[in-house]
């Protein structure tokens, strides 16, 4: 048997106070949460496929158009018709870490400021950060910051 709250359409949902939401029934929340997943899949799945088919529509005028302006990535622009396209293809950098930290050392040994140069971030694994000895970890407390996420909640049925 379908709750009332079944029969809410997405408008409706999104223009009820979420107080109002939160007075429902565990059984509709279930059943609208659900619901707003499958259409956030489905909506998700469409955009995939639709960028895949722009993709096969576009990306060898972008790779020509980028070609003659001597780039091998970045933004360019062209019409089709009455739309204006915009394609990019952003540049993603990675850096050898260890190579890096040889770079720096060798620009420390050199007598240079290696701050001029690279940025440093020191990152501390949590798990390993449990396991030390109460001794080490208290010198590390100082710099340390926790901070949450936003919350969630799953829901399941027990029975229908």
């Amino acid at each position: 048997m379908n709750s009332p709250a079944q029969t809410f359409t997405s408008q409706q949902v999104t223009a009820m106070p979420a107080s109002a939401l939160a007075e429902l029934d565990a059984a509709a929340l279930f059943h609208l949460r659900n619901r707003a997943a499958d259409q956030l899949r489905t909506a998700k799945d469409e955009v995939e496929h639709i960028d895949h088919a722009l993709s096969l529509k576009y990306a060898e005028q972008a790779k020509q158009l980028r070609l003659v302006q001597g780039k091998d990535s970045g933004v360019v622009h062209f019409d089709d018709g009455v739309v204006r396209v915009t394609a990019d293809l952003p540049k993603k950098v990675e850096w050898d870490q260890v190579q890096l930290v040889d770079i720096v050392a060798r620009i420390a040994a050199a007598g240079d400021n290696p701050d001029e140069y690279v940025e440093c971030a020191y990152r501390v694994s949590e798990t390993k950060f449990n396991a030390w000895a109460s001794s080490l970890r208290s010198q590390f407390i100082p710099a340390r910051t926790v901070k949450v996420g936003k919350p969630s909640f799953r829901l399941a049925l027990l029975s229908e």
